[in-house]
C-alpha cells in the first residue's frame, strides 16, 4: 500500500513552502466565502433569504473548524494525495449540511482531486474524478430549495472535472518538458560524442602521417649512412654523396613535419602548404629501394592519373611508401615489385618482395600494416597482406574511383 498511501517524490523546501501556502490559501478563501454568502451583501433581500435559507448571522467557530478539516490537509497533499483526497472528500460531503445556512467551500476537494491528476497519472485521475464526481452529484446539497440546490451540484461537479482536466494537463506538459529536455541532453551529448570521434579520428590520421614520413625519411638516412660509413676510407667521394644524400631527406622530411606542424598551429586561418605527394613521386620511391640494395620493378603503365581522384592518388602513394619502408626495415629482400593500374572497378596497386622475415625479434610490429589497411578502409575499398606464393610478401590494395573523399 505504500505506493498508494505515499507518493515516492523528493519534497524540497520549497516545495513543503508552496502545499503550506495553497492549504492557507484555500482556508482564507472558504473563510470569505463563509462570511459573504452569511451576510446580506450578497444577498441584500431579506424575505429572499429566509426563502433560501440563509441566515445573516456570524459564523460559529464549528464551521471554521469544518472548514479547516476540507482545507489544512493540502499541506500534505503532494506526499500523501490519495489520503488527502479521501478525507478532504469524505469531510466535504458530510459537513456540508451540518451547518444551517452556511455552506462551505468545495476549493478543498478540488485541489486534492488537480494533485492526484498531476501526480498520479491517468488512471487515478479518471477514478478520483468519478468518485468525486458520484459524491458531489448524490450527496445532499446545503439549499432548502430545488434550484439552488441543482445550481450547487452543477457548480461543484463542473469545479471538479475541470480540476482534473487541468491536473492531467499539467502532469502532460511537465513530461513534455521533461522529455524535450532529455531530447536536447541526449543531443548534446551525440553532438559531443561525435566530436570526440572527430578528434580521435584525426589524431590518428595525424599518427599514421607522421609515421609514413619518419619511418620512410629515417630509413632512407639509416641506409645512406651506412653505405658512408662503409664507404669512407675506399671511396671518399661516395661516402660524401651518401651523406649528401642523407641530409637531403633529413631536410625534406623536416621540411613535411614542420608543414603539418605549421596547419595544426593556425586553426581556422590559412597556413601555407605545398601539394600533396601523390603517385608522381614513385620513381623516388623506386630510388630508395635501390639505395637499400633491392632491385626495384615499376609498372605503371596501365596507371592514368589524370582519371584518378587526387585523394586516391595520395591514399595510394602512401601504402606503397610505407610497403617500400617495409621492404627495406624488416624484409631483407632481394628484389620487389610495384604495379600500379586502374580499371572499371578502381585503381589497383600491389607491391610485392622475396624477402624472408623479419631482421629481427623486434621487427615487424609496428602499426604500417594497420595504417594501410585504415586508409583503404576509409575510402571504401579492400586490402589485403600476407606471405605471397613461392615466398616473400604482399601488399594489395583496391581503392573505387567514385570513393568518398573521407581520409587523405
Amino acid at each position: 500500500m505504500e505506493n498508494f498511501l505515499v507518493n515516492n517524490r523528493p519534497m524540497k523546501p520549497k516545495d513543503w513552502a508552496i502545499d503550506v501556502a495553497v492549504a492557507l490559501a484555500a482556508f482564507l478563501f472558504g473563510c470569505g466565502q463563509l462570511m459573504l454568502t452569511a451576510s446580506s451583501i450578497v444577498i441584500p433581500d431579506m424575505a429572499l433569504r429566509q426563502y433560501l435559507g440563509v441566515v445573516n448571522v456570524v459564523p460559529t467557530a464549528s464551521v471554521f473548524v469544518a472548514l479547516a478539516l476540507t482545507t489544512l490537509p493540502l499541506v500534505v497533499r503532494r506526499r500523501f494525495p490519495w489520503p488527502v483526497f479521501l478525507f478532504v472528500l469524505v469531510t466535504f460531503l458530510g459537513l456540508q449540511n451540518a451547518f444551517s445556512g452556511f455552506s462551505l467551500t468545495v476549493v478543498g476537494p478540488v485541489a486534492a482531486l488537480y494533485t492526484i491528476a498531476s501526480e498520479r497519472g491517468r488512471a487515478e485521475a479518471i477514478a478520483a474524478a468519478a468518485l468525486a464526481v458520484a459524491g458531489a452529484l448524490f450527496a445532499d446539497a446545503p439549499s432548502r430549495t430545488a434550484s439552488l440546490a441543482f445550481f450547487t451540484r452543477f457548480q461543484n461537479i463542473a469545479l471538479l472535472v475541470a480540476a482534473a482536466f487541468a491536473g492531467y494537463a499539467y502532469r502532460t506538459h511537465r513530461a513534455y518538458v521533461a522529455e524535450t529536455e532529455r531530447r536536447a541532453l541526449e543531443a548534446e551529448r551525440s553532438r559531443e560524442e561525435e566530436a570526440a570521434r572527430r578528434v580521435e579520428e584525426e589524431r590518428v590520421r595525424i599518427a599514421r602521417e607522421v609515421h609514413d614520413i619518419t619511418a620512410h625519411s629515417l630509413s632512407a638516412v639509416s641506409i645512406q649512412a651506412a653505405a658512408a660509413e662503409r664507404l669512407v676510407d675506399r671511396d671518399p667521394e661516395a661516402a660524401k654523396q651518401a651523406i649528401a644524400t642523407a641530409r637531403t631527406t633529413a631536410k625534406d622530411a623536416l621540411e613535411e613535419i614542420r608543414g603539418m606542424i605549421g596547419v595544426l598551429r593556425h586553426g581556422d586561418d590559412a597556413a601555407e602548404t605545398e601539394p600533396t605527394t601523390g603517385t608522381e613521386r614513385l620513381d623516388d620511391l623506386a630510388a630508395y629501394l635501390e639505395r637499400a640494395g633491392v632491385g626495384v620493378t615499376l609498372d605503371a603503365a596501365a596507371y592514368d592519373r589524370a582519371d584518378v581522384p587526387a585523394f586516391v592518388d595520395v591514399a595510394l602513394y602512401g601504402i606503397a611508401r610505407e610497403a617500400a619502408t617495409n621492404i627495406v626495415r624488416h624484409a631483407r629482400a632481394r628484389t620487389a615489385v610495384v604495379r600500379l593500374s586502374t580499371g572499371p572497378v578502381g585503381a589497383h596497386l600491389t607491391v610485392e618482395d622475396d624477402g624472408c622475415g623479419a631482421a629481427s625479434a623486434s621487427d615487424g610490429r609496428g602499426h604500417g600494416i594497420a595504417g594501410m589497411a585504415e586508409r583503404v578502409g576509409l575510402l571504401g575499398g579492400t586490402f589485403s597482406a600476407g606471405p605471397r606464393v613461392g615466398g616473400g610478401f604482399r601488399v594489395e590494395a583496391r581503392i573505387p574511383l567514385t570513393a568518398e573523399k573521407e581520409a587523405s
